[in-house]
């Protein structure tokens, strides 16, 4: 299998070169919450050594499409890991499986296996954590750049609607991120008062 560690070196560098300094929610940072995510999910559902290092690898390309496109980053995100990834001894099958889990991220998500539900649910889990309005407002100052959305109250229009419109696929997830999500759901619909 594959070098995780030069792997994620690659990445971090491509990353830092070419990601959009106004990419305040999709930076490197969200890279890393999402991998943090997807090992906590993954440690619950108790995946396979193999299946982990192919998770942790998609989790590295689920968002390094941005470096040339917003609208459609994952096709290109996969695009990438076709271009770079045999350079790391990475057969053609496994990019194929990376590359569902990376099409996993697309909103709405439809993940069709266990590994594209635990990467779609480590996307979002900030959801349902401590952390949502943190990095809800990376976001929404992400969104004012690059979409007409330029007052808080359109945005928490929005969240509404996504969070109302949002579920988790894995086990794990429903039972420990569900409830704190609904509670942050609330939040919102009290700021929208």
């Amino acid at each position: 299998m594959a070098n995780f560690t030069k792997i994620k070196q690659f990445v971090v560098s491509y990353l830092k070169e070419h990601l959009s300094k106004d990419l305040y929610y999709h930076g490197l940072h969200h890279t890393f919450d999402v991998l943090e995510f997807a090992m906590e999910i993954a440690e619950a559902e108790k995946i396979t050594k193999k299946e982990l290092a192919l998770l942790k690898i998609a989790v590295l390309f689920h968002d390094i499409g941005f470096v040339h496109t917003y609208a459609g980053h994952e096709e290109e995100g996969c695009k990438l890991a076709n271009q770079f990834l045999p350079d790391f001894k990475v057969s053609q099958e496994d990019i194929d499986i990376i590359c569902g889990m990376i099409r996993a991220t697309i909103i709405p998500q439809s993940p069709t296996n266990n590994l594209e539900k635990i990467i779609a649910d480590a996307d979002l889990m900030y959801l349902g954590t401590p952390r949502f309005k943190e990095i809800g407002d990376t976001l929404y100052k992400e969104m004012s750049i690059y979409f007409d959305l330029n007052t808080e109250h359109k945005w928490n229009q929005l969240q509404k609607t996504f969070i109302e419109k949002h579920q988790f696929h894995t086990a794990y997830c429903k039972k420990k991120y569900e409830a704190p999500k609904q509670k942050n759901l609330k939040k919102v619909v009290l700021a929208l008062k």
